[in-house]
């Protein structure tokens, strides 16, 4: 029996371990090594009085059948309406036979999606549509200048050398500086000039004003007779969501594993690896105050590179080691507060609960102020919030770097550092409207590209000569990869070491196709 070590059990260290352990004909001892308390990485649900928070936001969909299936194998598709929509009449396609929400736990609830830009106290939607209200709440000078601004890029294209470069050429300058620009320069923390184009290709493949167009002109005809637009950014209009937060989803898969013999070992931080030959033969933990060594057939790594290679040692060339060592990340820090209300108001047709605003999502462009994006739990499954009806559980999202100010902020002071942004955005009357409140820090949330990631192929190709190392997940593989993604890295390589395929072309090349992945597909 061949022993199998799993760093990290985020998404795709739990994805490998299950699939090993269902479908290895019981040839493989599978343990997965923790750092944390809880599985999920940033996928998890945080509990706090009552409430959950879900860190970052977790659409469950994809276009690879594969993951849809195995997330419905998990937790069904709910068969009964939800409590909210019990509540306000609301009819959705529900799965017959599927469990009843209101009674049961292990379920996914089919929810709408509503993610929209907040600039200049004005919702605009995301991505950015050309409509009416869009071009209302720009005003008539902006809407001209941005009209002119696009049409200039369309017989003036620059050369993409920085993601400037490639929002521009999608878009214009106007709209580029009002809907990017700042934007993107609060999530990197460096300005989009000084960025690589890469970063665009990777998160909004296809995305221009062209592409939004033929989305609003194809919808304007029967849907029986169209082919869905591709426009390539998040234009679904339903995901699915377990009933207590992508953790919950998690916390049923770690169970399994445990079930079928698997062994999971928290608080577990993986600090060296042993080599030789060309193999890695072990790795050295802190597992609960003390040293301890696991020796392993195989390792299947979903911990950053920058930490994996440092924790090979001298042995690593010192360029493969420069490389990993210059790899950089942006950190993340979620302010949850649970509110009477918002100020906000629901301007649109959705029926939600108290007729607050109907949003999962609502990304802050305004740049005099730090917050990034806002969740609104209710919306995402109203089971998030333990008085759903009475409160709103909304979380501040925030992006900054390990050790900078805001980082070190102690709790008090970034909680009303953020109830002060809020209250000057409108969104809030003051800090009079918070009830509770609840800070997350998360380390390395986005992996970056920029600094020695234009050098990552070099490092790809050292870690390769591991015959039995495989890279997986966003982490494991610095790649801005969304949670199916991760779980992709995971079943190609699941698939490679049951089949005997030594290769690993097909690990690496998750997600870096020109293709998005929430166009439908039978894959």
């Amino acid at each position: 029996m061949e022993t199998v070590i799993i760093i990290g059990a985020g998404p795709a260290g739990l994805t490998a371990g299950l699939e090993l352990l269902k479908n290895g004909a019981g040839e493989y001892r599978v343990l997965l090594l923790e750092q944390s308390g809880e599985v999920g990485g940033i996928s998890r649900t945080v509990r706090y009085n009552g409430n959950r928070m879900d860190i970052g936001g977790h659409r469950f969909f994809s276009k690879n059948r594969r993951v849809t299936e195995w997330w419905e194998e998990i937790m069904p598709l709910q068969g009964k309406p939800s409590f909210d929509d019990k509540l306000l009449g609301r009819e959705k396609e529900l799965a017959p036979g599927g469990p009843d929400p209101e009674t049961e736990d292990r379920v996914m609830l089919l929810r709408r999606r509503v993610s929209r830009i907040y600039y200049l106290k004005r919702f605009f939607d995301y991505p950015i549509s050309m409509k009416w209200q869009t071009l209302r709440n720009m005003g008539f000078a902006r809407t001209m200048k941005a009209g002119f601004s696009y049409f200039k890029t369309i017989f003036h294209k620059r050369q993409e050398n920085s993601l400037e470069d490639f929002y521009i050429n999608r878009f214009g300058k106007v709209l580029y500086s009002m809907f990017f620009e700042g934007y993107t320069e609060k999530l990197w923390g460096r300005h989009p000039s000084g960025l690589s184009a890469d970063w665009g290709a990777q998160r909004v493949k296809g995305l221009s004003i062209a592409a939004v167009i033929q989305d609003m002109l194809q919808k304007l005809l029967p849907k029986s007779k169209t082919k869905k637009a591709r426009v390539e950014t998040s234009l679904i209009e339903e995901f699915v969501y377990p009933k207590f937060g992508p953790g919950q989803l998690w916390e049923t898969v770690a169970e399994r594993i445990k079930d079928l013999g698997g062994e999971i070992h928290m608080h577990c931080r993986v600090k060296r690896l042993r080599t030789e030959n060309g193999r890695v033969t072990g790795v050295v933990c802190e597992e609960n105050g003390k040293e301890v060594v696991y020796e392993g057939d195989r390792f299947i790594s979903s911990m950053p590179v920058k930490d994996l290679v440092a924790g090979m040692g001298e042995a690593v060339p010192q360029r493969a080691a420069a490389i990993a060592s210059g790899l950089p990340y942006r950190d993340f820090v979620t302010v949850g507060l649970l509110v009477k209300r918002l100020k906000l108001v629901n301007q649109t047709d959705i029926k939600t609960l108290n007729d607050m605003i109907p949003d999962c999502w609502i990304y802050v462009q305004d740049t005099d102020v730090k917050l990034g994006r806002i969740q609104v739990f209710n919306n995402w499954s109203p089971y998030m919030v333990a008085d759903p009806i009475k409160t709103v559980w909304i979380g501040l999202e925030y992006f900054c770097t390990e050790g900078d100010e805001f980082w070190n902020m102690s709790d008090e002071d970034c909680i009303r550092f953020a109830v002060a942004e809020l209250t000057r955005m409108g969104v809030i009357s003051g800090p009079g409207d918070v009830m509770d409140s609840h800070r997350e820090r998360v380390q390395k949330a986005y992996p970056a590209y920029f600094d020695t990631y234009a050098q990552i192929d070099e490092l790809i190709a050292y870690l390769d000569t591991f015959q039995n190392l495989y890279c997986v997940g966003r982490n494991g593989q610095h790649r801005y990869n969304n949670m199916d993604h991760s779980m992709l890295t995971a079943f190609e390589t699941v698939d490679n070491i049951l089949s005997g395929k030594t290769g690993k072309e097909n690990i690496w090349g998750v997600n870096t196709e020109q293709e998005y992945h929430e166009e439908g597909s039978a894959q």
